[in-house]
């Protein structure tokens, strides 16, 4: 059996400059997702993967059976006008990942199947329903994945010249905040890790130097990330990762481990620069005063720091944008990153705001951080939106970004290299 494999990408990205799309896939890497479906796919089956990242789509390419993994709200319509045309030529068409997986019955509209969930073994059960000419219309997972027996991923289905490439090595967030997808699916707040030697293994078969950690956060089990580092200080390798933000102060061995391993930077949700939204959203991992030693901390080892910062909170007003911006300039982040609050499908956020009348429109293309969704609790939606926008537009100012590229000579060379390259490209998203 033919199997063509798809990882969509949103419809406003295919309006993109040729200019930007270029300088999007220096940064861009191959979809995990897709590779690993293709890995836990017997290899009975001809399979061939394409992602719109990088490649178009051949609708007249002869294939049985089209996988399309939608893994962002915001590229569902992409998904579903994608899926759609390949109905109308009589091929059967899956979907999978975190939007149909929120919205099942939406995405049955336009496929014959949807995988619900985690799909190492409702995946192989599809494809033996599918020959049998049973093929059911939902397939639910019904325990969480066992991380530790999963096979390693094969990168070389989807390998790409990029940069970088991304690897995971565990699952799921035992935090559970309202606005997380990823916490808010099935079993996503269940934490799952894979055998170290797996991990080492996988990523010596990755050629890229540059690794991303597709973890939720690489911090949760703070031991057995250690354990991995240690793993890794031969492997002249150098990567980043998500961590949560109280670790620096908790545990200093974990930078020191991370550096000798090859971290170039660490990402942090810092959400707020606001103690009381910090609070109202029980992210008990933040503490707004400790912030600007952790970022000092994480500086001391020669790691580059990202930062998110979200506007929208029912606790934010019109002054939020001035106040995080005097402290973000103090803080000294390497590369300061912005979103206004998206409540995604499938989030206790969404539905408290369904159930109050607060989602303006459910246009999915316009949930990509970028958009005022939903009606904000003490400001206008242009307050929200021209806000937001205003201070990603100061910060990514030439002048700005010059400023921070020649203040980061505290960073080791490839963190230089990473944070300069970030902002360069952070600025080329506004212009």
């Amino acid at each position: 059996m033919k199997i063509l494999l798809i990882n969509a990408f949103s419809g406003s990205y295919q309006k993109n400059s040729y200019f930007f799309k270029k300088i999007k896939n220096i940064f861009a890497v191959s979809s995990l997702s897709l590779n690993h479906i293709a890995t836990i796919t017997p290899e009975t089956h001809e399979i061939k993967l394409l992602d719109e990242s990088f490649s178009k789509i051949n609708y007249k390419e002869k294939c049985d059976l089209v996988g399309i993994s939608c893994v962002h709200t915001y590229s569902a319509p992409r998904a579903y006008e994608i899926a759609d045309e390949f109905r109308k030529r009589g091929i059967t068409v899956v979907l999978g990942g975190y939007h149909p997986s929120a919205l099942p019955e939406e995405a049955k509209q336009h496929a014959d199947s949807v995988v619900i969930g985690e799909a190492e073994e409702t995946w192989p059960q599809l494809l033996k329903d599918f020959e049998k000419g049973e093929l059911k219309p939902f397939y639910h997972q019904i325990k969480p994945i066992e991380l530790d027996k999963t096979p390693i991923t094969n990168h070389s289905f989807l390998r790409k010249n990029t940069l970088m490439e991304s690897i995971q090595t565990s699952r799921g967030c035992p935090y559970g905040c309202d606005f997380c997808s990823i916490t808010n699916q099935k079993f996503g707040c269940i934490y799952r890790t894979r055998k170290i030697e797996d991990i080492i293994q996988e990523i010596r078969s990755i050629p890229q130097r540059f690794i991303i950690f597709h973890d939720s956060s690489l911090s949760i089990n703070i031991e057995y990330a250690k354990n991995i580092f240690r793993n890794m200080k031969d492997l002249n390798k150098k990567f980043r990762c998500w961590m949560n933000a109280n670790i620096p102060l908790k545990d200093e061995e974990f930078l020191k481990l991370a550096s000798e391993a090859g971290c170039i930077t660490i990402e942090m949700g810092l959400e707020s620069t606001s103690q009381s939204t910090i609070d109202n959203l029980k992210k008990n991992t933040n503490t707004v005063k400790d912030y600007k030693s952790i970022v000092k901390l994480i500086h001391d080892y020669g790691i580059a720091t990202g930062a998110t910062f979200v506007f929208g909170f029912d606790t934010d007003n019109k002054d939020v944008f001035n106040k995080t911006s005097e402290t973000i300039k103090y803080l000294d982040i390497d590369v300061p990153k912005f979103g206004i609050l998206t409540p995604l499908p499938g989030t206790p956020l969404f539905n408290e705001m369904e159930k109050s009348n607060r989602i303006l429109t459910k246009d999915w293309e316009k949930y990509n951080l970028g958009n005022v969704v939903f009606k904000p609790k003490n400001m206008t939606e242009e307050d929200l939106l021209n806000g937001s926008y205003k201070l990603a537009k100061d910060f990514y100012s030439g002048k700005d970004v010059l400023k921070r590229i020649i203040k980061n000579n505290h960073l080791n060379f490839y963190s230089w290299i990473w944070s300069a390259s970030a902002n360069i490209y952070g600025r080329q998203t506004l212009i």
